[in-house]
């Protein structure tokens, strides 16, 4: 008995299907981190003035965002923390990207400094010398 044989021969290909699910995870997943990010810096504070300063350059290292309620209450990166966290939640933030971090300070204009400097001496404390201050010129101010 003699067995067919099979002259076609089959190519060899790839799966690209978890390959593209992969990618549309990571498409999704950045898109949701940039947008929280941006929401950030876009929570409604009526800013304090000033009349000296600098536009803040682009810096192309890490950034956080610390906003200050008018009661007090410090906001990182979308919830409550206490002035004790803010060390090591610092730290933290170091040592996942290895460069220095930029803390950028936005805080209601009538907040009290007992608020603030907690924060400026966590950055000190986690040996962050960048550190700014959101703030509006007095022409933008409503």
């Amino acid at each position: 008995m003699r067995l067919p044989q099979q002259h076609r021969r089959r190519e060899v290909g790839f799966n690209m299907t978890p390959m593209i699910d992969v990618v549309f995870l990571l498409i999704i997943f950045f898109l949701v981190s940039s947008h929280l990010a941006k929401r950030e810096s876009q929570l409604e504070l009526p800013l304090p003035s000033a009349i000296s300063g600098e536009k803040r350059a682009a810096v192309d290292g890490p950034r956080v965002t610390v906003n200050v309620l008018r009661d007090g209450k410090i906001i990182l990166a979308g919830r409550s923390v206490l002035g004790e966290q803010l060390p090591a939640l610092f730290q933290r933030a170091i040592q996942d990207d290895g460069r220095d971090v930029e803390v950028v300070v936005r805080t209601d204009r009538r907040v009290a400094f007992q608020y603030v400097e907690p924060i400026m001496l966590s950055c000190v404390r986690a040996g962050i010398w960048n550190v700014t201050f959101a703030v509006l010129r007095p022409e933008d101010v409503r």
